[in-house]
Parts: C-alpha cells; structure tokens; sequence
C-alpha cells in the first residue's frame, strides 16, 4: 500500500475543530477564532497529516435582550491515522 493514499479505514483519530461562534452566552473573540483555524491548517500541513473527512457549517438567529444577532461557525473533523503529539502539547497548554 502506496503511504502516500488516503484510506477511510485507516483513520483512527478524528479531531473536531469548531471555527466561528457557536455559542452566544459565550462570544469567541477574533484572535480565539483565528487560533482554531490555525489549528485546522496545521493538522492538515503536519506530519501526521489530516484530511478533512467532513465540514458542519450552520447558523443560528438569537434574541440577546433587545438585539437579534446571527451567529456562523464551522466545525472541522480531521481524520488521522495515528493522534498526532501536537494535539497532546495544544491541550496541556
């Protein structure tokens, strides 16, 4: 088997990166947000490298007192075959 081809059975470690607000009790700020998609770049530009096996886009319209705000995310599930190290060193710090 070719290293180099991606095969559904061979991933054993799916990671779940949501990138926007998905939550309007708790706002993400610009820098949070670009931290998880930084996240998403490195865990397809890593070794072990991830692909992208599905992208969750939604949206949800909230009443916050007097205002209505929309918020948009995205959540990433990155399959890999193995769990990669930086995942263990992004979650300690």
């Amino acid at each position: 088997m070719n290293p180099n081809n991606f095969h559904l059975a061979n991933i054993r470690f799916i990671k779940r990166i949501v990138v926007g607000n998905d939550n309007p009790q708790s706002m993400r700020t610009e820098k949070e947000v670009q931290e998880s998609m930084d996240m998403v770049n490195r865990c397809l530009c890593s070794t072990p490298r991830g692909y992208i096996l599905n992208v969750e886009k939604s949206f949800g319209l909230y009443n916050v007192g007097e205002h209505q705000i929309v918020l948009q995310y995205a959540v990433y599930n990155i399959g890999f075959d193995r769990k990669p190290a930086f995942l263990d060193d992004h979650a300690q710090g």
